[in-house]
């Protein structure tokens, strides 16, 4: 939200969104494009999750969701659904390299971080969104 109001991630054609709007936020789309991936590139274009955690973390938790969903109802969801006595989660906007061509990650895909996470993942959150 701060970042809306400061104005570095503001709407576009694509994503109208309306900056004073606290409940569904801009999508996913315009946070990977205005936030996520100008702070990962500076970082040598890591995943969000390996920049904050360069050891990596356990996956308990495995988030899929819609990128067309707004930022601040995914979020709200996510900490309103989120299972008792776990820690980590694997969500693909935050887990992989979003500067990269993930073609060669996701090739096979019983060999993919969506597949590997998964395997790994004892709960699933499946995040609705007033979009879709």
């Amino acid at each position: 939200r701060s970042r809306v109001a400061e104005g570095s991630i503001a709407p576009t054609m694509l994503d109208p969104f309306d900056p004073t709007d606290e409940l569904i936020g801009p999508c996913v789309h315009t946070v990977n494009s205005q936030l996520i991936q100008p702070v990962t590139a500076k970082a040598g274009n890591v995943s969000w999750a390996l920049m904050l955690h360069p050891d990596g973390l356990s996956c308990d938790v495995f988030i899929t969701h819609c990128w067309q969903e707004g930022i601040y109802e995914f979020i709200d969801k996510v900490l309103n659904s989120w299972p008792h006595g776990t820690r980590h989660a694997y969500c693909c906007m935050l887990s992989n390299p979003q500067n990269l061509d993930i073609a060669d990650l996701i090739g096979s895909p019983r060999d993919s971080p969506f597949a590997k996470a998964l395997l790994l993942a004892p709960y699933m959150l499946v995040i609705p969104n007033s979009s879709t």
